[in-house]
């Protein structure tokens, strides 16, 4: 039996979903039925390529100027990249992932004329949160169009379906939801970690685990910050990622003396998660946060905005809190868990046993398998 050639496209394996998915599918489709090839461009100068940090081996081709920036020359030049690579690799599926890439990816595809299965994920989209009024326009508009000449739309949770739905980007039978999937090692020892990181044992740790960009209004964390300290709380605030946003939050919080801690990229998600006592997401817009399944994963409760498909990954109320933002609110819900040991203690047990059912690898590499092999047969019917 011929395998099936699927040729996977992202303009970025940052760390963050969709790079661990990706590499989840890359690492666990069986071998014997599938054969893959990744192409992903170079991360940004403050980003961590995920599969370099994690020493992963996947067959990838780097394509220069495939990443997170728009210029038109450089673009086209990436477009025409990509098509040599279709041409050369000869893929029965084309499974692009992300905007750029998923825009890049099926022009490209098209550009081939050759009969090629399309598959476009969106592990979030830029709707709101983005750009101003005019470019999510034109954002839409290209949706709209790609749409209609990709054979399958895969969405990460219902909800961001539904929102791409409701500015008319795709049908309802085009769309199937599937959700993340990943795995998650043995935590080490809480005490060992914190001593790696100079912590005190007698604080309450709420950690955020992200990119410091617009969307994902990490300067919530300052405000809540000065809530729990007014409020004579112990908590201590742990800051994990890097972004363009980070040098000002730092500032403001020494200049504050606000008690936040900043780690940046961690490779040792694990670690991270050993110590945290409440895992928080601030997000102004959000595809299905790995984050909160990793911390449930670990035990950990959750604390999130609502979201995208965030609702969609926890059990409100019984393994963390998923509500609109304010300052109050989520300094109750911080207050409430650092007080009340069993219901942290409560909330970690459901949690974990919801992501574990829920979001493994194995379910996301079966939704896609089995996904795969319904368009292989649909194609020669």
């Amino acid at each position: 039996m011929e395998k099936i050639r699927v040729l996977r496209l992202i303009a970025r394996m940052n760390v963050g979903g969709p790079a661990i998915q990706i590499t989840g599918l890359m690492s666990n489709l069986p071998v014997e039925e599938f054969e893959q090839k990744l192409v992903s461009g170079f991360c940004d100068k403050n980003e961590i390529d995920y599969l370099e940090v994690n020493e992963l081996k996947v067959t990838r081709t780097k394509v220069e100027g495939f990443g997170r920036s728009v210029n038109l020359f450089s673009d086209l030049k990436v477009l025409l990249e990509i098509r040599r690579e279709i041409k050369s690799f000869n893929p029965d599926i084309i499974h692009t992932h992300t905007a750029k890439a998923g825009f890049l990816g099926r022009i490209a595809s098209l550009l081939t004329f050759k009969r090629q299965i399309r598959v476009h994920t969106f592990h979030g989209h830029l709707l709101h949160g983005y750009f101003g009024k005019l470019k999510t326009s034109l954002v839409i508009l290209a949706e709209r169009l790609l749409a209609r000449f990709t054979d399958k739309l895969v969405a990460v949770g219902s909800q961001v379906r539904d929102e791409l739905l409701s500015v008319k980007i795709g049908s309802f039978e085009k769309f199937k939801v599937i959700g993340p999937g990943l795995d998650i090692r043995e935590l080490p020892e809480r005490v060992s970690s914190l001593k790696s990181f100079g912590f005190l044992e007698n604080k309450f740790f709420v950690t955020w685990i992200g990119r410091a960009v617009p969307v994902k209004a990490p300067h919530r964390i300052l405000d809540l910050a000065k809530e729990c300290a007014l409020r004579g709380l112990r908590i201590q605030f742990v800051i994990v990622g890097e972004g363009p946003l980070l040098s000002d939050l730092r500032s403001l919080a020494k200049k504050e003396e606000l008690p936040i801690t900043f780690l940046g990229w961690q490779s040792d998600i694990e670690k991270i998660l050993s110590f945290s006592d409440l895992v928080l997401l601030t997000s102004e817009n959000e595809g299905t946060p790995v984050a909160l399944i990793q911390a449930q994963m670990a035990g950990v409760p959750v604390l999130t905005t609502d979201v995208g498909s965030a609702s969609e990954v926890l059990k409100n109320n019984q393994s963390g809190f998923c509500l609109e933002y304010s300052v109050k609110d989520f300094a109750d819900k911080i207050e409430l868990l650092a007080g009340d040991l069993r219901m942290k203690t409560s909330f970690g047990a459901i949690g974990k046993a919801f992501a574990l059912e829920n979001f493994s690898v194995i379910r996301l590499v079966s939704d896609h398998a089995e996904l795969y092999r319904e368009l292989i047969s649909q194609s020669k019917s």
